[in-house]
């Protein structure tokens, strides 16, 4: 506390140049703290805060960069999704269709074989009757 009085004692005006002297020098250091202010804005702060924003902008792009990829990223696994359960879908629909083919083409066989069959035993029983009227024909002309 003594050394604060101290102070305000010593400090007190005792002629020009005290504490509070608002001389020429003042307003040149005023001068001089805007004049430095806006030299610092020019040289430092004007390409620091440039950079400032170019970064800012990288990072924004970068983070539309990666929320696109990622959005493509899942675009591309639902089409593949969709293409997968598509290629199941046809696969399905080609058995079921081979399935019916080959159904209609058994039936088309066992009809074709029936009637041949029949055509067959029919050539048969009429080959019968014939060789059978042959022989007696032959057997006629050798009796006689």
């Amino acid at each position: 506390m003594v050394n604060f009085s101290t102070l305000i004692l010593s400090s007190e005006e005792s002629g020009p140049g005290g504490l509070f002297d608002i001389g020429a020098t003042l307003p040149l250091v005023g001068i001089q703290f805007l004049l430095l202010m806006v030299v610092l804005n020019v040289i430092l702060y004007s390409p620091l805060l440039t950079v400032i924003e170019e970064r800012k902008e990288l990072a924004e792009a970068s983070n539309l960069t990666n929320q696109y990829e990622q959005e493509l990223s899942s675009v591309r696994k639902e089409a593949q999704l969709e293409i997968i359960n598509s290629q199941k879908i046809h696969q399905e629909i080609l058995e079921i269709e081979v399935n019916i083919s080959q159904k209609y083409i058994d039936n088309l066989l066992d009809t074709i074989t029936k009637d041949l069959t029949d055509k067959k035993v029919i050539a048969f029983n009429s080959l019968d009757r014939i060789v059978a009227s042959l022989c007696d024909e032959i057997e006629n002309t050798l009796k006689i």
